[in-house]
């Protein structure tokens, strides 16, 4: 038995060989039913040479990868673990398919049991895969782990070569360095109102601007213009969303004295607005930022259904959702620009009264302008993301 062992596995490395020399599972799968028809090999010794011969279609993969991006060399990664866990599984089964097979070669023949088999073998791999390609993914993703800042993982250089393509990574680019930002801010808020400011928000906002410093420089590598009128409007819309993501990250940088700001109902109606619309964009950023099926964060397939999808928002986008999150936002941004309208004439006026000191006075007009800024370009970034800027 052990010799029969070392003989399946000597012929499994022989089937490797011949693929990755030949550079092609179909010419060396052909060979070994080439060899079979011949009497060369029996039906055992044909099998053995398949699974072979299937391991030996991932050297191209492999080969190919070297110095490409992550995302192929995961890819590859995945494709080679693939056709070894079909071949462990293969061989596992291999004293009970063999003997099936050569009982039913009285009745079939030989070289269309070997192309059955070389279907099932494939066959037999991706439906034990299935169940658990999350847990598969997430192991690839666990070997070969993503380098550099997470916002800008969708700026794979690939992309350049199409248009659409480009735009899309950009596009998530921007709803991820959003996120971050208007998280940023609203943490900053939250703090405030506890009296402790968290460092963190300088890291974050710095790695969002420079993440949106390199969409720009990803933008301008582009080969070529949009081909459609509906890619050029994409395109534009999402020009305009990163503009004023980077004035909202530029602006955020600003660290406004929100300290200064008092008890008075509108410092607190000032700050609690812009709270609330850096979370309705922040949902909005998730949603337009989610990855794909299969990823853990990714939208269930059941709300991608349900939902309409804007005509200029990716299929990602629950668009009723994100319609609704909109118009809230909005609703923030303007009741924060009509408040800032009236607060800054109560507050200065109370310099007049004594209330206020006169730098008190500024530092507070100052940190709300600050506010209603966050809230309209986070707002017009939500908008122009989504295809829903006016």
């Amino acid at each position: 038995m052990w010799r029969g062992a070392i003989g399946v596995l000597t012929l499994v490395a022989v089937g490797l060989a011949m693929t990755a020399l030949m550079q092609s599972s179909t010419a060396a799968i052909a060979l070994t039913l080439s060899a079979h028809f011949a009497g060369a090999v029996d039906l055992g010794q044909g099998c053995a040479l398949i699974i072979g011969q299937n391991i030996g279609t991932a050297t191209s993969s492999a080969m190919a990868a070297i110095g490409a991006s992550v995302t192929a060399k995961r890819l590859a990664i995945a494709y080679v673990l693939f056709k070894l866990i079909a071949a462990l599984i293969a061989l596992a089964l291999f004293p009970l398919v063999t003997p099936l097979l050569v009982r039913a070669s009285q009745t079939v023949d030989g070289v269309t049991l070997l192309a059955a088999y070389h279907t099932a073998y494939n066959i037999v791999g991706v439906a034990v895969l299935m169940p658990v390609i999350d847990r598969f993914t997430r192991f690839v993703e666990s070997i070969l782990p993503e380098r550099g800042s997470p916002l800008t993982r969708c700026l794979d250089p690939s992309a350049l070569t199409l248009p659409i393509a480009a735009v899309e990574a950009v596009r998530r680019t921007i709803a991820r360095a959003l996120g971050a930002v208007c998280g940023s801010v609203d943490a900053t808020l939250t703090a405030v109102g506890g009296g402790a400011r968290s460092d963190r928000n300088a890291v974050t906002l710095s790695e969002a601007a420079d993440a949106l410093h390199q969409a720009q420089i990803f933008m301008s590598d582009v080969d070529g213009p949009p081909e459609s009128e509906d890619e050029q409007r994409r395109l534009t819309s999402t020009l305009h969303a990163l503009d004023h993501t980077s004035r909202l990250a530029e602006t955020a940088r600003e660290r406004g004295d929100f300290g200064a700001m008092g008890t008075q109902p509108g410092d607190a109606r000032a700050m609690q607005l812009c709270a609330e619309a850096m979370q309705c964009a922040a949902t909005i950023a998730r949603e337009v930022a989610t990855l794909p099926d299969g990823h853990p964060h990714a939208v269930p397939r059941a709300a991608k259904s349900k939902a309409l999808v804007t005509p200029d928002a990716g299929a990602d986008v629950p668009a009723m959702s994100a319609e609704r999150t909109l118009g809230q936002l909005q609703h923030c941004a303007n009741a924060l620009r009509e408040l800032r309208r009236a607060h800054r004439s109560e507050t200065l006026g109370a310099v007049a009264n004594g209330t206020l000191t006169a730098g008190d006075a500024v530092a507070r007009v100052d940190a709300v302008r600050i506010l209603e800024a966050l809230a309209h370009h986070a707002w017009r970034s939500a908008a122009h993301l989504i295809g829903r800027a006016d």
